[in-house]
């Protein structure tokens, strides 16, 4: 589904990404994993053109060469982005915000706004308060939802579980395992939670100052691995 080969990056005089090379294959759910600074927001926003690689390639479905295409084309081609902290639009409705999400789909079934209200009822409840005025669970539900309007079939999502009560955290994974499990949809989450990380990923990747250190599939992300490069 997502290729990336010897990706570099830099911020000013700062390397970044090191020659990463990592696969994420159709139909799985891949949690990036590393502590805070080693380069896995950077990564994610490399592949949806926010920032841009210095060298290396990065394909998506079949071949598809995302380095040649802008942002928001990237969103039209199947690649839903949750960005960390959300990035709703604060003084938007509900409503609003879930139609900017409508923009970069050519084609808009009919019956999108409502698979989305059926993924997240409270959306519905609330179609008409203003973004800012959600709790932070509800945020992330109208930023996933938002992202969801593009039928996408790489659904990426940076931080999903930061700043979010429990009880909306675990749905949040069920859903993805839902969606998953039945429409096919990829996944590709950066999340420290480690127990939401075994619950939710079928496979892991680490990162290291920015290098691709480990993965694999999510049984095998052993004890050592976690103290060595995850434990703070």
């Amino acid at each position: 589904m997502l290729s990336i080969k010897g990706l570099n990056q830099f911020y000013g005089g700062s390397h970044t990404l090191w020659d990463i090379d990592m696969e994420i294959a159709t139909g799985s759910r891949t949690c990036l994993m590393g502590r805070n600074g080693m380069g896995k927001t950077t990564l994610l926003r490399s592949v949806m053109g926010l920032v841009p690689a210095s060298s290396g390639e990065i394909t998506f479905d079949g071949g598809k060469d995302l380095r040649k295409v802008s942002a928001d084309t990237r969103a039209s081609l199947g690649i839903g982005f949750v960005p960390q902290g959300r990035e709703i639009f604060s003084q938007l409705s509900v409503e609003e915000n879930l139609r900017m999400g409508l923009i970069a789909k050519r084609e808009r079934p009919a019956d999108a706004l409502e698979r989305v209200y059926t993924q997240f009822p409270v959306l519905k409840q609330m179609l008409r308060r203003r973004g800012g005025d959600l709790s932070g669970g509800q945020q992330q539900q109208l930023a996933i939802g938002r992202a969801l309007l593009l039928q996408p079939k790489l659904l990426i999502l940076d931080e999903p579980c930061e700043g979010i009560q429990p009880n909306i955290v675990h749905e949040i994974g069920d859903l993805l395992i839902r969606l998953n499990a039945e429409t096919g949809l990829t996944v590709l989450i950066v999340e420290q939670k480690l127990p939401f990380a075994r619950r939710v990923a079928s496979d892991f990747r680490i990162l290291d100052k920015g290098r691709a250190v480990a993965g694999g599939a999510i049984g095998e992300l052993t004890d050592e691995m976690v103290k060595h490069h995850l434990t703070v």
